[in-house]
């Protein structure tokens, strides 16, 4: 990121926050129209530093899905329902009584789809008096990093992704029951590594939440690798850390980092409204 972090913005000001991944991005009110060097400048910064931040916006769920679609096209969460008034905004919230909050692990989002999501943008609606934080890691770094023999043993390797994987569905239950859906077992194959369709930088592309086993391997045999990889490429040199406060937004790139909501709130409430970019075969 050293490049990216010199790299000169002329219409927003970029902020790296880690030596890792992560930006804040100042002087931008996203609920207004934005010129077109505005938003290309908003997507380099997206691209240098993996994951953007804004803060102090005020957005209705319209004006975050008409920002949201400046850079991608909307689509809808697999087995969540949207808002009534606005069905491609999803409602992420834990109430006071849940000791379980959504998604609450690392993982990118919905890696059991064939064509997983390009990104992801939440904007912060009611946050808890402390806590609530979210983890990013950077997963360029996380291959990167890795010896030459490790990266050729990888080579070729496929992911088999799971929504029914125990540790990250039993963090969905709550909020499937409550509207009133089927937790449906989902499955794709992904390159254990990816290149990234804009970037051409190769990623790490497989994840605690999701990754069940390697194609032709059984889960018992895939586990010693995987375990590995798992604490890999959430080493701390390799994250961000954003704390929240209402109206702040993030905007994040699955094909290349993970999350981690981190669950240290109970008895508080937390809304989150989100947006999910479609994205395309990893390859």
């Amino acid at each position: 990121m050293d490049n990216a972090a010199r790299r000169p913005y002329h219409h927003i000001e970029v902020r790296p926050i880690s030596g890792a991944l992560g930006a804040e991005i100042e002087g931008v009110n996203v609920a207004r129209p934005l010129e077109g060097e505005v938003i290309a400048e908003i997507r380099q910064a997206f691209l240098d530093h993996l994951v953007v931040f804004l803060r102090n916006q005020t957005l209705t769920p319209q004006e975050q899905l008409a920002f949201a679609q400046q850079f991608g096209q909307p689509m809808e969460y697999p087995q969540l329902r949207g808002l009534p008034d606005c069905p491609l905004i999803t409602p992420v919230i834990k109430l006071a009584h849940e000791r379980v909050n959504f998604g609450g692990i690392w993982h990118s989002d919905t890696t059991y789809l064939e064509r997983p999501p390009m990104a992801s943008m939440l904007y912060a609606i009611e946050m808890p008096p402390y806590g609530g934080d979210t983890l990013f890691a950077n997963q360029y770094l996380a291959y990167e990093t890795l010896s030459e023999g490790y990266r050729k043993l990888l080579d070729g390797l496929v992911g088999v992704s799971s929504s029914l994987k125990a540790d990250a569905s039993r963090t969905r239950e709550d909020r499937l029951r409550a509207a009133g859906a089927e937790h449906k077992a989902l499955i794709a194959e992904h390159p254990v590594v990816r290149t990234h369709p804009e970037t051409g930088r190769k990623a790490l592309y497989v994840n605690v939440g999701h990754t069940t086993h390697f194609k032709g391997l059984t889960e018992e045999e895939s586990r010693p690798l995987l375990d590995y990889l798992f604490r890999h490429q959430v080493n701390p040199e390799f994250t961000c850390r954003f704390h929240w406060e209402p109206g702040s937004l993030a905007f994040w790139d699955n094909r290349c980092t993970q999350h981690n909501p981190v669950n240290d709130y109970h008895g508080f409430r937390r809304v989150m409204h989100r947006v999910t970019l479609a994205g395309d075969t990893p390859y």
